[in-house]
């Protein structure tokens, strides 16, 4: 029996992201495993797990058919104890068998006795050294070093990932595979009552262009802003930008405010992830100014849900998009704005693009990205 235990303690409200990876990795792994491969999910029980995380345990029951699937793991990852609690944990579950270890997340065991596989997206604090204060950088390079010395093999989620870890780390490029991310099953265009219910819940105009992403530095917000503000006198749709808020970075609020934009750009928050499909579907566009991203689920999201985008040029994000979006320079305010006029002038080029991304969405499915995974998992234990 070969044993393969993946480590979701980041599937909670703090990793977003990586909490969506995990549940979704999850749930996709259960159908492709043989008779002789079972499933093992860490799970941290003291921390409220994301919604998608905390119903997929009796799924992968049902779907694996034996017992002991969720194993209870009670230790952060930000924890120092970590270090021995969870190589204690691994000891006891790889009895009776070939046992791997896989951690989605860099804050990890280092010395954890199985062949590990490390899932690693991107290198933002390296990347935009300004935007992150230098004992946090420190701190970042000195735990992505051990975890990947740790690890036996690393997976990027894009190419454009791979690439930045071989610049930045001294890899050999035969220790990194890449599979990318993909929306979830619920990210498809939505009926209208759907559209409704969710426009009526959080206020939201007939049209509306939409961000989704958190505030940080290099999510380009101020940029987005100045761009709106020139396409605002041409009677622009209100810009909605939703998601999470971290007070660190009041800076996209203050420029709407210096802006006089207080009508025009609305500040939506957290969203609840049952209503992100809707959200994305009732948007007459999604725009994605980001400096960076290992991969850029959100515009994956968005042409799932049938939403025309226009996103920056950078590697990972055009990787993603391919020709679906109208790419930009994320660092010409002036190529933002007008991007953003040509879909809001143009319905049929919105139409195109929207039929462009469901095409481009379809491309990858979370099936592709967990038989990926497994056959990782199968050349480690080889």
């Amino acid at each position: 029996m070969s044993r393969y235990i993946l480590d979701a303690r980041t599937a909670v409200p703090h990793f977003p992201g990586i909490g969506r990876y995990v549940s979704n990795l999850a749930l996709a792994l259960t159908p492709s495993l043989t008779a002789s491969e079972s499933l093992t999910i860490l799970d941290n029980p003291t921390i409220p797990a994301l919604q998608d995380m905390s119903a997929s345990s009796p799924e992968l029951e049902r779907a694996t058919k034996r017992p002991g699937t969720t194993v209870s793991a009670p230790v952060s990852p930000f924890d120092i104890r970590q270090q021995w609690q969870i190589p204690f944990l691994l000891k006891r579950l790889r009895s009776g068998g070939a046992a791997l270890y896989h951690s989605p997340y860099y804050l990890m065991p280092y010395r954890t006795g199985l062949p590990t596989l490390l899932t690693f997206y991107d290198i933002i604090p390296l990347k935009f050294p300004n935007a992150v204060p230098a004992r946090a950088r420190l701190f970042f390079r000195l735990a992505a070093t051990f975890a990947l010395r740790a690890a036996d093999h690393v997976v990027a989620i894009s190419d454009a990932a791979r690439s930045d870890l071989l610049t930045y780390f001294s890899l050999p490029a035969s220790k990194i595979s890449v599979t990318p991310l993909a929306a979830g099953a619920s990210y498809r265009p939505q009926p209208s009552a759907e559209i409704a219910r969710v426009r009526h819940q959080y206020r939201l105009p007939e049209s509306f262009l939409l961000y989704l992403g958190i505030n940080k530095p290099h999510k380009n917000l101020p940029a987005l802003i100045d761009a709106y503000a020139q396409t605002a006198s041409r009677h622009a749709p209100p810009l909605v930008i939703a998601g999470a808020w971290d007070n660190r970075y009041p800076q996209p609020k203050q420029h709407a405010a210096r802006r006089q934009l207080a009508d025009a750009v609305r500040f939506l928050g957290p969203v609840d992830e049952r209503d992100l499909p809707a959200l994305y579907s009732a948007a007459t566009l999604f725009v994605f100014p980001s400096l960076y991203e290992g991969f850029g689920l959100p515009v994956l999201e968005a042409m799932a849900c049938g939403t025309p985008v226009a996103c920056s040029n950078t590697p990972g994000l055009a990787e993603v998009a391919g020709d679906a979006a109208l790419l930009f320079d994320p660092l010409s305010v002036t190529e933002i704005r007008d991007a953003m006029a040509e879909l809001i002038d143009d319905s049929r080029q919105r139409a195109r693009r929207a039929e462009q991304g469901l095409a481009r969405a379809s491309l990858y499915s979370w099936q592709a990205t967990a038989e990926a995974t497994l056959r990782c998992y199968r050349q480690l234990l080889e």
